[in-house]
Order: C-alpha cells, then structure tokens, then sequence
C-alpha cells in the first residue's frame, strides 16, 4: 500500500521567513497573498487546515488548494494568478481613435455613438459600460448649450438696477473711488 501525503505540510520556509514573507507582501499591497500566507502560519503553528481556513475566512475546499498550492510552489505557489479576463473588443489604439473622432465632430447622441461603434468596429457595447469607459477616458455625455435658457435677455439691466437698489444711487456716485465688493449668498 502507498503512503499518502495528503494532508501533509511540506515547510518550505522557517516561520521566521515565513513571517518576513508576510510583511514583504503586506508593504508590496498584495493583500491576497497575505490572507495566504496567514492561512499557512496558522498551520505551520499546528492548526488543522479546517481550524486554519476558519481563521483567516475560507472555505474547507480553499484550505484543500491553497495547501496543494503551498506544497508544490511555496510562496509563489500560493501568488494569486490573474489571468487577465475577457480582452476588450475595441484595442488601445481603436479606442484612442474613436475618442478623437468623437472630440472633433461633436456634438453626439449616445445612439450616433453606438451606431459609430457598429458601424466602424463592428462591435456593441452596453450602453452603461460604454458610459462608463468613456468617463475613464476623460469623456462626459453632456447637452450642448450656447447659453442658459433660463437666462432672461435683459439680465445686465436687470442686474444694474437691482445694484443702484442696492446701493443707493446717491453712495455709489459720492464713492467711485473705492472699489464696491460684492458677495452673492443663498
């Protein structure tokens, strides 16, 4: 019969590397890999791996491959693996150029952008996660307005006479000297 060695810690580092290896990461940000690390310190200090994984939050088949992990690589054995997610559909470069075009013939509805998008690339976006790349780039959906439209046309007369009101006419002739501060509250 062969001997198993499940279950078994095979203790790549002494505790006080292990320790070392703990703080390293915590200065590097690498806040995954020190949950890890911590999962293997409590089984170096003679946890089982359930008490261990109940320590630092995991589920009882995580401490079964966070062990694995640890016996085969050691610390870079347990360094989570990101591999990148799904590849954008538009490149670096074709994004890049859909925002200058967007820059230079303004305005757009988001249905022009969408319709840009598919009509050019050949891709579609949803319009909430194209808002939001957008917004990354720098790019907000706005309405394009000369002026305000709630501004009446006779608004600097309106503001002259509200200003003599103000004043007085008789204070703001004697004192053209001195500057007049004005502070606007609501």
């Amino acid at each position: 019969m062969k001997s198993s060695s499940r279950g078994r810690l095979v203790k790549h580092l002494a505790e006080a590397e292990l320790d070392q290896a703990i703080e390293k990461a915590q200065k590097a940000d690498e806040t995954r890999l020190v949950r890890r690390l911590c999962f293997v310190k409590n089984l170096y200090q003679g946890d089982t791996r359930e008490q261990a994984g109940n320590r630092v939050g995991i589920s009882r088949s995580t401490t079964r491959r966070w062990a694995c992990a640890w016996n085969d690589g050691g610390v870079e054995g347990l360094r989570p693996g990101f591999g990148g997610g799904r590849p954008p559909k538009l490149s670096s470069e074709q994004f890049e150029e859909l925002c200058e075009i967007l820059e230079s013939d303004q305005p757009w509805t988001p249905t022009q952008i969408h319709t840009l998008i598919k009509d050019r690339y050949g891709v579609t976006y949803h319009p909430a996660h194209l808002s939001r790349k957008l917004r990354e780039a720098g790019m907000n959906y706005a309405k394009p307005r000369p002026m305000d439209p709630r501004h009446p046309d006779d608004a600097e007369e309106i503001l002259a006479e509200r200003l003599d009101q103000a004043l007085g006419e008789e204070a703001h002739e004697e004192k053209d000297d001195e500057p007049v501060v004005f502070g606007f509250f609501r």
